[in-house]
């Protein structure tokens, strides 16, 4: 019997990131594991004819979770079965995915060419700080690896805002990047859409308003950053908010182009850290579009 060709998929999920050595792939043999050796083991669970790999669209660091990743897979069923419906193939994931923090949201059937990475149009992370903690031990527990209380209470919001504006627009962010394998490679050219600085709320915390504690949302977009560029951008624009930096040092620091001019120890860690979205056009998941239009 003449196999069929693959059906291509994009998965949309969620995961808190606390646990996982990152949403990428490792050898098995680590101490902590990548979110996507979990979502490949559950898809090998339902029996494709090939194993399965997910191409993810963007890559979380260790500590770093997601309301909304994005993946494609392909998927070669047995001959004579046909290709999985959407729900079919959301449920069965979950299924296996059973109990790690990882949840499969959504599935489309997409077209052959259709790329997780490359198809998105932006991505947008949001950055969880929490305000009027002096010590770590006062974080409430259910907030723990969920937000950043930086040290000192309150920050200084107004000069953060006008700091965050200088980060909009098109500009070389070398010195909002850490170095990796991959920097020679990469232009450190990137264009930031939005830049937001919102009160947000935290779980449950209308039952201890009493402690005087606030919660505030940084919010970033993009079409794509570079390495650790969204925690860089976070930790200048608190040491602004704590009045180490200026507001107008934030340009300079742009200007200077230079990773190693970034203020030493102000990166902000990863466990505020979310990827809100990624975002594709409407025609990429049009059901009415036949895969392989």
């Amino acid at each position: 019997m003449v196999v069929g060709a693959p059906a291509r998929y994009l998965v949309f999920f969620q995961y808190l990131g606390t646990r996982y050595s990152g949403v990428m792939e490792t050898s098995n043999d680590q101490s902590l594991i990548g979110v996507q050796n979990y979502l490949e083991k559950a898809m090998q669970n339902l029996k494709p004819v090939a194993p399965v790999k997910f191409h993810i669209s963007s890559r979380t660091d260790t500590g770093v979770h997601a309301l909304c990743n994005s993946a494609h897979l392909d998927i070669q069923r047995a001959p004579g079965k046909p290709a999985f419906d959407e729900k079919q193939l959301v449920h069965g994931l979950n299924r296996h995915l059973k109990p790690e923090p990882i949840c499969i949201l959504n599935a489309h059937r997409v077209a052959s060419t259709f790329h997780a990475r490359f198809s998105a149009l932006s991505r947008t992370y949001i950055y969880r700080l929490l305000m009027g903690c002096s010590h770590h031990s006062e974080i409430p527990v259910f907030e723990r690896d969920l937000c950043w209380a930086p040290r000192g209470g309150y920050l200084n919001v107004p000069a953060m805002q006008e700091a965050a504006q200088f980060l909009v627009g098109t500009h070389d962010f070398s010195t909002f990047r850490s170095l990796s394998s991959e920097t020679p490679f990469q232009s450190p050219i990137r264009t930031i859409f939005q830049v937001d600085i919102q009160p947000s709320s935290g779980f449950l915390a209308h039952h201890y308003e009493h402690r005087g504690l606030e919660f505030w949302e940084l919010k970033f977009r993009s079409r794509s950053f570079l390495y650790r560029q969204v925690r860089r951008m976070v930790g200048a624009l608190v040491a602004v908010g704590q009045g180490k930096l200026t507001p107008h040092r934030i340009k300079e620091l742009l200007e200077l182009k230079d990773s190693r001019a970034f203020p030493s120890n102000a990166m902000a860690p990863p466990s505020g850290l979310f990827l809100k979205s990624v975002e594709y056009s409407a025609a990429d998941l049009d059901p009415t579009v036949a895969p392989g239009e």
